[in-house]
């Protein structure tokens, strides 16, 4: 019993907050949880990211759920990339049983079902607001790292996006992005040439290969227009609860690229957009990738650069980014390392390399003198977890195996016709479902192809006619000219007849 109070007065003292914070649920001892001895988690240390992390079916997801909830309490708005096809419940209220009832008595904290306000996104051909972005907001460096080009074609896309920029050539979709590249080093070879250098066609063709296998992973439906606004991930409902935005991306599973494509873009757009913030007392807004991994998948150490130096500036701006994967270890350590808070659901050691993972995984945590951080990981029931955050000063909090309150949404999908009336009814579904193609650089090339094309033919035709000219005169010049005195007499009928009657007389 001593040990056991120690342990709830170690706990209330290392997550007690001054100010705000979410409850994520009350800590447990040699599998007994202590009610309210509430492990918390500071608004004002979100920004610092986390990672929530566990085996398939341990209840990572309905953690999120529980997390995306409470932040939608506090007035703060949250995106959730949706992979799993399994968290659009959270636009209905959940429903009581048993279960949840003896938790949340353990838990100290009295169940309420409730729904929240929440938007359906989409990325591709699936049922939501659909999100795009341009070609040239992506920009030179960004689109380059995407594409994993060298240095040399990198300098290329540079060059490319200078032209259109000087020649006032918007680059909206990939179209216009292979025009001109196609364009460099054909109709456009030698003004290239002169302005910007030679371009050789082996390093445009290696480009063009490169959009190619990026518009089979179903690219060309992401890059376009209307451009999507990271300002309306921020708003708020009539209560003052924050929307959670969800992006159904059940179908980009098997296409990492287009998924890490996405995210980058996205995070470079949202740090580009969002004024300053600091260290606030609550984020501006906060964003949970399921699946986490596909990002990190088949990524060039470029890329991995990229998502790692956004991670590092982006807190700046009031974001704040958590992870959701199966092992800790599917995040790379550059960017696990910016990572302040770590919920961790149950492993499962069924090989060797699972068991040096597992105790790999338990270094990552605080070491406490009331849990064996490595057999902890291993049997820890649904909804339990080991939470490691950083208390309102930035300090680690103690390590504490924890029983996670319920979500008080659905903890299942949508019917078909739910989904569809919460589409419907968005006021951002009118303001994006329009498909703009306005003149761009594919268009502005192809007229500029036809127009030097039509010069060409006219310039052609023109050189034609003046040697048909040239040989006309010539022809009456030759028929016009004075004939020899002397020809014109010998060729006379009379002097003619004269040589032949001599001639035939001589015959005789």
């Amino acid at each position: 019993m001593a040990d056991t109070q120690k342990f709830f007065d170690h706990i209330k003292s290392g997550y007690t907050t001054k100010g705000d914070a979410i409850v994520l649920g009350s800590a447990m001892l040699n599998d007994e949880t202590l009610k309210n001895a509430y492990v918390k988690i500071p608004l004002k240390t979100l920004n610092r990211h986390g990672l929530i992390a566990g085996a398939t079916g341990t209840g990572k997801t309905k953690t999120l759920q529980v997390f995306a909830e409470n932040l939608s309490e506090k007035g703060i708005p949250v995106l959730l990339m949706d992979v799993k096809g399994d968290l659009s419940g959270i636009a209905e209220p959940g429903s009581v049983n048993k279960k949840i009832e003896e938790r949340h008595e353990e838990i100290g904290i009295p169940y309420e079902a409730k729904r929240f306000p929440s938007e359906i996104f989409s990325l591709s051909e699936q049922d939501g607001i659909r999100l795009r972005a341009t070609v040239s907001e992506f920009g030179p460096v960004l689109l380059s790292r995407i594409l994993d080009l060298s240095d040399v074609q990198s300098g290329i896309v540079s060059v490319i996006f200078k032209y259109c920029d000087d020649h006032k050539m918007p680059l909206l979709d990939l179209k216009d992005f292979k025009k001109i590249l196609q364009y460099t080093t054909n109709e456009g070879k030698q003004e290239f040439d002169e302005a910007y250098g030679r371009i050789s066609p082996a390093s445009t063709g290696a480009i063009l290969r490169k959009v190619v296998e990026l518009e089979q992973q179903g690219a060309e439906l992401f890059f376009g227009e209307k451009s999507f606004d990271p300002v309306d991930l921020l708003r708020t409902d009539e209560n003052g609860m924050g929307y959670i935005n969800i992006i159904r991306l059940t179908d980009i599973q098997d296409r990492p690229k287009l998924f890490s494509t996405f995210m980058l873009s996205l995070l470079a757009e949202i740090y580009a957009t969002f004024p300053e913030q600091g260290d606030s007392e609550k984020p501006k807004l906060v964003i949970f990738i399921e699946e986490a991994h596909l990002i990190f998948k088949e990524a060039s150490s470029a890329l991995l650069n990229q998502i790692e130096s956004i991670i590092k500036l982006i807190r700046s701006k009031g974001v704040g980014i958590y992870f959701v994967t199966q092992n800790p270890t599917d995040v790379p350590d550059a960017v696990r390392s910016q990572l302040g808070l770590k919920i961790q659901h149950a492993l499962r050691a069924f090989t060797a390399k699972d068991r040096k993972a597992i105790k790999t995984a338990a270094e990552n945590y605080p070491i406490s003198e009331y849990y064996k951080t490595d057999e902890v990981l291993t049997t820890l029931g649904i909804g339990e977890a080991l939470v490691s955050a950083l208390n309102e000063k930035g300090i680690p909090t103690p390590l504490a195996q924890t029983l996670i309150r319920a979500p008080m949404s659905r903890m299942d999908i949508l019917t078909d016709q739910e989904l569809q009336e919460l589409i419907s009814s968005s006021s951002l579904l009118r303001k994006y479902e329009e498909v703009i193609n306005r003149n761009s650089a594919y268009e502005i090339l192809n007229q500029k192809i036809q127009e030097a094309y039509q010069e060409e033919v006219k310039e052609k035709t023109l050189r034609e006619q003046e040697d048909v000219k040239k040989t006309t005169r010539k022809t009456t010049s030759s028929r016009s000219a004075p004939v020899n005195p002397w020809i014109k007499t010998i060729s006379s009928p009379t002097v003619i007849r004269s040589i032949l009657g001599i001639l035939g007389k001589m015959m005789k």
